[in-house]
């Protein structure tokens, strides 16, 4: 174990040390960094693989934030920001004023470059793991990854003195008109938080789904459980490591860089004609081995279909354009039996 520590604080490379360890590591450890400009110090603990925390040791922090990513393997340019984010923070070259915990989701797939081995992660959260038992490694990792948001969420209790974040960051199956947008989680009630869109908009999302239903996936999860201001980021489309334009990601980047450290965000008041807002509209899941999408593969997630277009047949059921305006987003017609093929979603405001 003093290997993996002695490696890690030398090459600041995480995401190599989560790859070649990719269900487990032997123990956790820690140790600390000092920051080279300020000379302040932070606690950094790996918790198990792809789970690493960062925390000012002078505790003045306000603000607990999560950044996961790698929740579907094959999504690499959320993998390789928060890479190099966690190589600058343990090397001491990026200053830390808040409690951040980074996770990568799930390092098995990563390996073999899919979404996922046996099961998709993203439908394991909220206690979904363990409907039917915990089958497979996959539903043994959401749950620890659920254990340790918990921890790390209510290591200073539930009161309201916390301010609570969670991005999961996620790139698209297929292209999108709209390159880059999030999915607002539903919120039972409460309030959008126009804050949090101008945050998203810092980072050149300005396009957010609005869900109004609980779903599985680890955003929700942080949303209902702790109260956290969480989204499921959408940055741009899948590709392989290495073949990302990480350009396009340079507000991201500046923006969470900025967020760890305690600096002032480059934010603009809210002004609804800056966003792209939608809200879902139909839920079509598989229910049948004859699922059949009817638009190319290559269509672009938010784009409209006419009235009445058959969008999908499900065995002898036909799935249609009933409403106007009313566009595409996450097709897969090769989910497993009962889960989410389709999403459709309509123009709204807040």
């Amino acid at each position: 174990m003093q290997s993996l520590q002695h490696q890690l604080q030398a090459s600041g490379d995480f995401l190599s040390l989560t790859r070649e360890n990719e269900w487990s590591i032997p123990e956790s450890f820690s140790f600390d960094v000092i920051h080279q400009a300020t000379n302040t110090k932070s606690t950094v603990s790996v918790l198990d693989t792809g789970i690493i925390l960062f925390e000012p040791i002078d505790r003045t922090s306000t603000k607990d934030i999560v950044l996961s990513c790698a929740v579907h393997g094959n999504e690499t340019a959320p993998i390789e920001i928060c890479a190099e984010l966690i190589e600058k923070l343990i090397k001491g070259q990026l200053h830390l004023a808040e409690r951040v915990l980074f996770l990568f989701g799930n390092p098995a797939s990563m390996n073999i470059g899919k979404r996922f081995v046996e099961e998709n992660l993203n439908r394991l959260f909220s206690g979904a793991h363990s409907d039917g038992g915990l089958i497979n490694k996959e539903r043994h990792r959401a749950k620890k990854l659920e254990q340790t948001v918990t921890e790390f969420f209510t290591e200073h209790g539930l009161s309201g003195n916390r301010e609570r974040y969670h991005y999961d960051l996620h790139t698209a199956i297929r292209g999108s008109k709209n390159d880059k947008f999030a999915v607002y989680p539903f919120r039972h009630g409460s309030p959008w938080k126009t804050s949090q869109l101008e945050f998203l908009a810092a980072c050149d999302v300005s396009t957010i789904l609005l869900s109004h239903s609980p779903t599985t996936t680890f955003s929700y999860f942080s949303s209902n459980n702790f109260g956290a201001d969480a989204f499921t980021v959408e940055l741009g489309k899948v590709r392989p490591f290495g073949e990302n334009d990480m350009a396009s990601f340079a507000a991201v980047k500046q923006t969470l860089t900025r967020f760890v450290s305690g600096q002032a965000l480059d934010t603009t008041p809210y002004k609804a004609n800056d966003f792209n807002i939608f809200e879902i509209d139909q839920t079509i899941n598989r229910e049948t081995q004859d699922f059949v999408l009817h638009f190319a593969d290559d269509v672009e997630n938010f784009t409209d279909f006419p009235l009445g277009f058959v969008l999908a047949t499900d065995g002898d059921i036909e799935h249609k354009v009933r409403t106007e305006g009313e566009a595409i987003i996450f097709p897969n017609a090769d989910v497993a039996l009962g889960q989410r093929a389709l999403l459709t979603v309509k123009p709204t405001t807040i």
